[in-house]
């Protein structure tokens, strides 16, 4: 007999083929800010006007996720993947095929309306396939797509980038995403199980049923926080290490690429922790040695590419340490029949914060010409510490809310035994 905390062959496909999605998909964002040198000097744009860029996306697939929420428990999982991910995929190509600032905006928000419903669909399957005592093993695993655009996406797409200019990335992002949809259409299994215990008639009534939960708008809220804060700092990452750390354009692909294996390492075994160990403590502990290092790091100054290296481990294993048990503890929050709406609404409002913070650090970010330091980025790391305490006391009060949800089944399993 199996045991129920480990996986069979098939869930380790899908382990595997959600790891991939995720690759693609956050390459295909993650890219860009490596790119921001690049971009800002190519297209003559300032920090604001990439911002935008940035945000673009967010905003995109915010609205997307908003539009396709009250329908996502209405669809086999498996066919609305498949024609999301598609559209990932065109998206990405005209970003490739963009000439000009305007128009790799518009193929911004082309590849948000159709990238940004991805995750919550990933979510909403995880959830279902998956129990939660399994579900911190499972995002650890998942969010290795991170670490892996690191190692290998990034570095590779910087070289495509010098070698063949910045449009080379995104067609290596849409060719990987190809070979991924053949693997999704040929091995994922239909999932109808939500199917039945639908109840609302319209979409529209079943996406107001699902935000006019309390304990919904709490686990929301909760993700909104942990997404501001990253944001804000990650699109202009590339140009303060370029114009106020001393790293060169060539020794950018290394920095990515170790930052990368070094997540690879610790997503692992936070995701085990997060399964081991209460999720709300760990998340607020990761939290704590976060803020710490943003505050060291927004004040840098030149140094060496080694001490560089070091501290973008270490953040990243902050970032991370509470990412993986924060989006575990989340995903016990609703209930199987509105697992996709709130997937698709959570994913929506993370991805909407996002962009709002993109565009916020934009404005903040300061840069006098093309090869001027960025100005005002301590700036941005006080005001994602200050928003990282207020999301501590926001998982707290999920946290309260998984806990007494989980009681309550337990109570519910006893009295069934009882009477049998």
């Amino acid at each position: 007999m199996q045991n129920e905390n480990s996986f069979s062959p098939y869930q380790k496909f899908v382990i595997a083929v959600l790891t991939l999605t995720q690759f693609s998909v956050i390459l295909d964002f993650m890219i860009l800010s490596p790119l921001g040198d690049t971009l800002m000097k190519s297209m003559n744009i300032k920090p604001a006007q990439f911002g935008l860029v940035v945000s673009a996306y967010a905003f995109s697939a915010g609205i997307s996720g908003l539009l396709t929420a009250g329908f996502a428990d209405r669809f086999d999982r498996k066919k609305l993947f498949v024609f999301f991910y598609g559209g990932f995929i065109v998206g990405t190509l005209c970003c490739g095929f963009a000439t000009t600032y305007p128009m790799l905006v518009a193929a911004r928000i082309i590849t948000g309306l159709f990238g940004g419903v991805i995750g919550s669909i990933s979510m909403a399957i995880i959830t279902d396939i998956f129990t939660i005592q399994q579900r911190g093993r499972v995002m650890g695993f998942t969010q290795m797509g991170f670490g892996a655009s690191q190692v290998l996406g990034i570095p590779i797409g910087l070289y495509l980038s010098n070698a063949w200019g910045w449009e080379a990335p995104f067609f290596l992002v849409a060719g990987i995403a190809i070979v991924i949809m053949i693997l999704i259409g040929l091995r994922l299994q239909p999932i109808t199980g939500h199917l039945a215990l639908q109840h609302d008639k319209s979409a529209v009534m079943h996406l107001w049923h699902t935000i006019a939960k309390r304990n919904y708008r709490i686990g929301f809220s909760a993700t909104a926080l942990l997404s501001i804060g990253g944001f804000m700092m990650m699109p202009f990452g590339s140009a303060f290490a370029v114009n106020n750390l001393g790293v060169t354009e060539a020794q950018l692909p290394l920095l990515f690429m170790v930052s990368g294996i070094g997540s690879l390492f610790v997503m692992p075994i936070v995701g085990r922790l997060s399964d081991k160990t209460d999720r709300f403590w760990l998340a607020a502990g990761a939290s704590l040695f976060m803020m710490v290092l943003i505050a060291v790091y927004t004040h840098l100054t030149v140094n060496p590419l080694w001490i560089i290296m070091v501290l973008n481990v270490l953040m990243i294993a902050g970032i991370m340490g509470r990412m993986i048990p924060s989006m575990a503890l989340i995903t016990g929050v609703p209930e199987m029949e509105d697992r996709g709406a709130f997937m698709s609404i959570n994913s929506s409002l993370q991805q909407i914060a996002g962009g709002v913070a993109a565009a916020f650090g934009g404005m903040i970010v300061i840069q006098k010409d093309k090869f001027s330091p960025l100005e005002h980025y301590d700036t941005l790391g006080w005001v994602a510490i200050g928003v990282s305490v207020i999301c501590i006391f926001m998982l707290g009060r999920v946290s309260k809310i998984v806990k007494a949800k989980t009681s309550k089944t337990v109570m519910q399993k006893v009295d069934t035994l009882i009477e049998v």
